[in-house]
């Protein structure tokens, strides 16, 4: 389970694996997958054979050996690793975004949610850990199968307590009245939300958030100016994440006084001439470099937030 929930309802990771539960297998950094814990079976890879029984009862972050003498860690199935490992039924919501997104819409426990469209359900795995304990999410596809699917993950990781899914299509019917100025957020992915914000302004309590996510500038001019009529405070984001290589490389002395790279930082060591035997201070490597990484992700889309007018 990713939020393992005691009778006095504290999310914790403090106990042992068990036979069932849902670990993240970690290789390195880009090289990770969601495995079932089943005490018969096995993971192969190429560092070797892993048998699931000698998982059983290691605390999360455990590092375990193949019969080879390799190794990987056992990692629990946070929200944000998560997200890198889930199945991508559509384009999904990274880190960057859903960090923005939770603290733009205010959300703590106890809050209810609503959001459409469910997708692969990244940012539904975090909202759902930002409402827990006493808190739902209530996310909607108009795909029934996609719902089903993300149904299932929200089983496996155990969060079926704090998240419904519901099938609907949410820009032609809008959100069920059920829900009626009960919303503290509303989140949209949606191609044409300008269509549902109308339904998601009645579902929002007073002085309550919503948020659309979208890929092109002109879907956000067009929420702009649907939002206008009852809201306030409209403001649209990019969030652009540039990630960075910090790592030692080695470099000749003649090219380490002629060029250091920006953001390097050269080692000094005191070695001994071989010449007359006298300490001097030269510039050596190990050299210290950094470098944004070729992996960082630029656009994902733009996230517009828009606070209910509160009536007088």
């Amino acid at each position: 389970m990713m939020l393992a929930v005691d009778p006095s309802k504290k999310i914790s990771f403090n106990r042992c694996i068990g036979d069932g539960d849902l670990v993240i297998v970690y290789e390195r950094h880009d090289n990770m997958k969601a495995v079932k814990v089943c005490e018969n079976s096995v993971l192969q890879n190429r560092f070797g054979v892993f048998k699931h029984s000698d998982w059983i009862g290691k605390p999360f972050g455990s590092k375990v050996l193949s019969n080879k003498g390799g190794f990987v860690y056992l990692l629990a199935p946070t929200p944000e690793l998560w997200t890198l490992v889930l199945s991508h039924r559509t384009q999904i919501l990274y880190i960057a975004d859903i960090s923005f997104v939770i603290m733009y819409l205010e959300i703590v426990p106890g809050c209810l949610v609503l959001e459409s469209g469910t997708g692969s359900g990244s940012l539904t795995t975090s909202l759902a850990r930002a409402v827990a304990p006493t808190g739902h999410v209530y996310t909607f596809d108009f795909h029934e199968q996609r719902a089903v699917s993300a149904r299932e993950d929200f089983e496996r990781t155990g969060l079926s307590s704090l998240v419904t899914v519901g099938v609907r299509d949410i820009q032609g019917e809008g959100f069920p009245d059920d829900f009626c100025g009960k919303a503290d957020s509303v989140f949209l992915d949606l191609p044409q939300p300008w269509l549902a914000i109308p339904s998601a302004g009645k579902m929002l309590k007073q002085d309550g958030i919503l948020c659309s996510f979208s890929p092109c500038i002109e879907q956000v001019q067009r929420s702009c100016e649907t939002l206008r009529a009852n809201f306030t405070d409209v403001r649209t984001f990019e969030v652009l994440l540039r990630m960075y290589e910090v790592r030692e490389g080695k470099m000749e002395n003649s090219q380490a006084e002629e060029s250091v790279p920006t953001g390097s930082h050269r080692c000094k060591r005191r070695q001994r001439s071989s010449e007359g035997g006298n300490g001097m201070e030269i510039s050596s490597s190990p050299t210290v470099m950094a470098r944004p990484s070729s992996e960082s992700r630029g656009h994902t889309g733009y996230l517009t937030f828009a606070r209910l007018i509160r009536l007088s």
